[in-house]
């Protein structure tokens, strides 16, 4: 695995004025996709990919090198030492990252191997047989990735991680009105995955998509957000979190570190050990990945910042990248917390947001696979998807209650090398949400 990187470095050993960082990662995939309760394609693919960044005094270069071997390396090398004196300078480089502490070992299952074809289908054809029933069919993926990661610098740096991550996504689509509910899977150890557990909350899914599908009209609602909302909010959220977000003043948390910003039960921390996620065991720059705390009972606590901005910035480096963000469940059952709203509604899902102000943290976006009224405590209908336009910011100032129970959500771009992340919220209970318009389609 290693030859290339160490031919790089070798090459790069030559050149004394010069910094550099190496990274190399060997990737492959196990992915399947289903349509109309079967399975579609499943494709097996692996690549390798070397990249590189040099730095000559206050200039920087960086490359990437697919499929690498020594010819493309030569050339590769030749050019970015042929180009690296016109380049312009930065003044606030200062050095590359100098924290060479080792993470404990992890002990990981290759997942391409531990999940293969003959049980993933097993998995979705319990799954169909029991959305046929109720004249749903069943769309989605099933990913299984491998990696293997080393990194190198020139200030003597070597870290090598591996990682394995899970990514079950489940739609079930009514064949005659169309309304659609999604549940995931995702993780690292399989063994957290409860097909049972998993059926049977699909299933509450597909009995409320049963009901009738109205509009509402726009206006402020009292709104049950579940775990994947709050999720990807938190995850937006986090961009203000960034020292390059400070360093832009872009982000909504400048001057605002040690205040309380939101309700004392809203706790977010981003978290690389939790065994029910996918772990992270090195972060920006290869900075050992531990543990940090972002909201403390509501008040900001930490920037993410890296090597470079702990110097440009003065802030403390962590080298974190919101990679394992975890939201503390509270203390209501989700029974309870729709059971206390007199009109509402239920958000499974967002789709298509955009931020329209980062520094305010406003933006919009649409929901998504299953939004229902609730009325006096329950459930009564499917409703048409919405488009919102809010602050995430007052969206967290607004939460009343929080589930006491946390659930792990997968995210993926399914482009290039599918990657995989995953998040960890409860279901909130948010006064005064703002739905702009219906855009009277399922």
């Amino acid at each position: 695995m290693h030859e290339n990187l160490l031919y790089m470095k070798d090459a790069l050993d030559q050149q004394p004025e010069l910094k550099y960082e190496i990274g190399q990662t060997d990737w492959q995939t196990d992915f399947l996709r289903f349509y109309q309760s079967q399975t579609n394609y499943n494709i097996s693919k692996d690549n390798r990919s070397l990249g590189c960044s040099i730095f000559k005094g206050k200039k920087q270069y960086s490359f990437e090198i697919d499929s690498p071997d020594k010819v493309k390396i030569d050339l590769a090398l030749a050019e970015a030492l042929d180009i690296i004196d016109s380049l312009p300078e930065d003044p606030d480089f200062v050095d590359v990252e100098d924290d060479q502490s080792i993470a404990a070992a992890r002990h990981l299952s290759n997942n391409i191997l531990a999940i293969n074809l003959q049980r993933k289908t097993d998995i979705l054809s319990t799954l169909a047989h029991s959305a046929a029933e109720h004249d749903f069919e069943l769309y989605g993926t099933f990913v299984c990735n491998f990696s293997e990661s080393r990194l190198i610098n020139s200030n003597g740096l070597d870290k090598y991680s591996q990682s394995s991550p899970i990514y079950l996504e489940v739609k079930a689509v009514h064949n005659k009105s169309q309304v659609t509910v999604l549940e995931t899977f995702g993780g690292e150890d399989f063994g957290f995955f409860d097909l049972e557990a998993f059926r049977s909350r699909l299933m509450a899914k597909i009995k409320h998509a049963d009901n009738p599908v109205i509009d509402v009209e726009p206006g402020e609602y009292e709104v049950i957000l579940a775990p994947r909302c709050l999720a990807e909010y938190s995850l937006y959220l986090s961009y203000g979190m960034g020292a390059y977000a400070l360093d832009q003043h872009s982000s909504f948390f400048e001057d605002k570190l040690d205040q309380k910003l939101f309700p004392e039960f809203v706790n977010i921390t981003d978290d690389p050990d939790d065994p029910e996620m996918i772990g992270q065991v090195y972060g920006s720059g290869g900075h050992i990945y531990k543990a940090l705390k972002l909201i403390d009972k509501g008040v900001f606590k930490a920037f993410l910042c890296n090597q470079y901005y702990h110097h440009k910035l003065g802030l403390p480096k962590n080298g974190n990248t919101a990679s394992c963000l975890k939201i503390a469940p509270g203390t209501s059952s989700l029974e309870e917390m729709i059971g206390s709203v007199k009109r509402g509604l239920y958000i499974s899902s967002l789709h298509y947001m955009n931020f329209i102000n980062p520094r305010e943290t406003s933006l919009t976006g649409l929901t998504r696979d299953g939004t229902f009224l609730i009325e006096d405590g329950k459930i009564v209908a499917v409703v048409n998807n919405l488009r919102f336009t809010e602050r995430i910011s007052r969206i967290l100032q607004n939460v009343t209650a929080l589930e006491n129970k946390a659930y792990t959500i997968p995210f993926s771009d399914n482009y290039g090398s599918f990657s995989v992340s995953t998040a960890k919220a409860p279901h909130a209970k948010v006064t005064g949400f703002n739905i702009t318009s219906s855009t009277k389609t399922i």
